[in-house]
């Protein structure tokens, strides 16, 4: 019996099956990417769905959007707190299994995401289009983790822009100089702290009070070793305190739970209902 149990909240079934979260599983050809706006957001919102992959075969990665520079909680840190964190975020997710060199930073300042989206902005510099991109590119990413973008911190909707958007262009025939296309065959969005948006429980006529779609329940012993790596982030303590309060929450009483929301960040415009609708409706002279 495997560790990890997975959950489709639409359908309401359990599975030991990691299809349920990342659907058509291939265990030898699986990179995970994690878009992470700030250092400890993946590990804090996405912990079990890394360690999951990790153990059905995958390969982690996670992608640092902002350089942390503004989570300093002593003034006497501000000029040390980005060089510090990056050294506390190898040391953290190197607990977890994921290797230095697959821990990228994007490198833009905090709170400032939203004003770097994009390929060419009005200063004259690159955006985040093309590193993104070329990144994804590189990997071969094929399943995609965003952060929340429902009113949880700004960074955090920027990111979860810069993966619905530019994560997609992955595939596309564009910017074939940024590298080889290479398809993300999943997308899949988590929470570090803040609800999750409606949007998918109303269209599919769900409780708005369980607007995640995808769950994952983990034993015990995962938490443990999750909880150790975030102790890493010895600058960050006073910042995710009340974050790591909010984690006893997740007790099922039989393994803690995860949620996310599974979606097509590309949806088809769907013609049936309307020429159906169209062919009912009366015509006024």
């Amino acid at each position: 019996m495997d560790r990890f149990r997975y959950y489709d909240l639409r359908a309401g079934r359990g599975s030991y099956d990691i299809n349920v979260l990342f659907p058509d599983w291939s265990p030898e050809d699986e990179r995970l990417l994690v878009v992470s706006p700030h250092d400890d957001d993946a590990l804090l919102g996405a912990g079990y769905a890394i360690a999951a992959a990790q153990e059905k075969g995958g390969v982690a990665h996670v992608a640092i959007c902002c350089d942390g520079s503004a989570g300093y909680s002593r003034v006497e840190d501000r000029e040390t707190i980005v060089e510090a964190r990056r050294r506390e975020s190898v040391a953290a997710y190197d607990a977890l299994g994921i290797p230095a060199d697959r821990v990228h930073y994007l490198g833009y300042p905090d709170f400032s995401l939203r004003g770097y989206l994009g390929w060419k902005l009005p200063s004259g510099r690159l955006g985040t289009l093309q590193p993104f991109v070329t990144l994804l590119r590189r990997i071969e990413v094929t399943r995609l983790v965003i952060p929340n973008g429902y009113r949880e911190h700004v960074d955090h909707e920027a990111a979860y822009d810069l993966g619905r958007y530019d994560g997609v262009q992955a595939g596309d025939p564009v910017g074939v100089d940024w590298g080889e296309p290479s398809v993300v065959r999943n997308v899949l969005q988590y929470s570090v702290w803040a609800d999750l948006s409606p949007e998918d429980a109303l269209v599919n006529g769900a409780p708005t009070d369980i607007r995640a779609n995808r769950a994952l329940v983990a034993p015990y012993a995962l938490e443990d070793r999750i909880a150790d790596a975030l102790a890493a982030w010895q600058s960050q303590q006073q910042i995710i305190a009340g974050l790591l309060r909010q984690r006893r929450e997740r007790d099922t009483g039989d393994g803690l739970v995860e949620l996310y929301i599974a979606l097509d960040p590309r949806p088809k415009l769907d013609y049936g209902p309307y020429t159906e609708l169209v062919g009912r409706l009366p015509v006024d002279d």
